[in-house]
């Protein structure tokens, strides 16, 4: 009969675990686009690499760049990795303070506060790669 008393507060806790979830399913998406964009960026440094063997100087100022890009969006999808374990968590802690009739809302909370600074870290990283990604085509149109 217990579990009967408890079918409330189960789907109170479904309920509050749907945001997370909703936002797992974003992160996610970024996430497939952070990894697009390194295999992208991969690729050109191996192109640039094969071809300049003849013309070194002609991509130089974008072989200097490509490295970087790659550490931003290497840290990009660490942060927004990061973001998905701690949101992950966060759903778990509801649950289980929900089993355990325990009130976890601060730890809760600072899981979540701990997975939109990771999030907004890794936006932060994919924005100044993109810049310096339109910066070195700026630099190759002057020329």
């Amino acid at each position: 009969m217990e579990t009967v008393t408890n079918i409330p507060v189960v789907t109170h806790v479904i309920q509050q675990a749907l945001t997370p979830v909703f936002l797992l399913g974003a992160v996610g998406a970024l996430l497939n686009v952070l990894t697009g964009r390194l295999a992208r960026i991969v690729d050109r440094f191996r192109f640039l690499s094969e071809t300049t063997e003849n013309d070194p100087k002609e991509h130089c100022d974008e072989l200097v760049t490509l490295p970087v890009r790659v550490r931003l969006i290497h840290w990009a999808i660490s942060l927004c990795t990061l973001c998905a374990l701690f949101v992950c968590t966060s759903i778990v802690i509801l649950f289980v303070g929900a089993e355990l009739e325990l009130s976890l809302s601060r730890v809760t909370s600072i899981l979540f506060i701990a997975a939109m600074v990771a999030l907004t870290s890794g936006l932060l990283c994919f924005l100044r790669e993109v810049t310096l990604a339109t910066d070195t085509i700026k630099i190759r149109n002057l020329c």
